[in-house]
């Protein structure tokens, strides 16, 4: 599945207080085997949401009125630690989140949220405290991003520059994941699969005979 491309995004906020949320926490294992066209939005913090019935959690921030349709998480430190599984980054895209807002991220969790199309900024512990209180006061805020620009701003808020690596903005902004990056070099790969062949005739020897499919 193809991420979307990011370009602008105006979506309600939600406040997110959480340090060192890992990706258990934002999908618990159990869940991970899923098929992706199943679609994931469910799953999200199940544990955190839902109590061990199913019954949502009242006081959950993405079960509280103004909250629910939230399209950018502000969050705390340590955003996606832990494992690997890129299914963590599938539920938040899947629920609707394209934008999370963060002091730090782990590692391995950043990678695989630009192959979805989610965007994370890092900014100043301090600017994002003040940020959530705000959200938390007021439900229903929007954040505006907007990649082009690297800019962000809530609506009472002066736009905040963000900063993010050149090849993973083009991604972001064109919706390539790692498949769709490697296809814009199609032409440039046959030319150099042609052109070794032909340096290399041996290797052809016989190869259609075991591999009819192989032109």
């Amino acid at each position: 599945m193809s991420p979307r491309p990011f370009t602008v995004l105006q979506a309600v906020a939600a406040p997110f207080d959480y340090p060192s949320v890992d990706t258990d926490q934002i999908i618990p294992v159990r869940y991970i085997r899923t098929p992706r066209a199943q679609g994931y939005e469910t799953m999200l913090f199940r544990d955190l949401r839902f109590d061990p019935a199913g019954n949502e959690r009242a006081s959950f921030v993405l079960n509280r009125p103004g909250f629910r349709d939230a399209g950018v998480l502000v969050a705390n430190t340590d955003f996606g630690t832990g494992s690997s599984r890129e299914q963590a980054v599938w539920a938040l895209v899947d629920y609707g989140i394209r934008c999370v807002i963060a002091v730090s991220f782990g590692d391995i969790f950043a990678n695989n949220a630009v192959n979805h199309g989610l965007l994370l900024i890092r900014e100043d512990a301090a600017m994002l405290t003040a940020t959530r209180a705000m959200l938390d006061r007021s439900p229903g805020i929007l954040i505006q991003v907007d990649l082009e620009a690297q800019k962000w701003h809530a609506d009472c808020q002066a736009p905040r520059h963000f900063e993010i690596e050149p090849a993973r903005k083009q991604r972001l902004l064109s919706g390539l994941d790692e498949i769709g990056l490697t296809e814009r070099f199609r032409d440039d790969i046959q030319r150099f699969e042609t052109d070794y062949r032909s340096r290399r005739s041996w290797l052809n020897i016989g190869s259609e005979s075991r591999h009819p499919s192989v032109k």
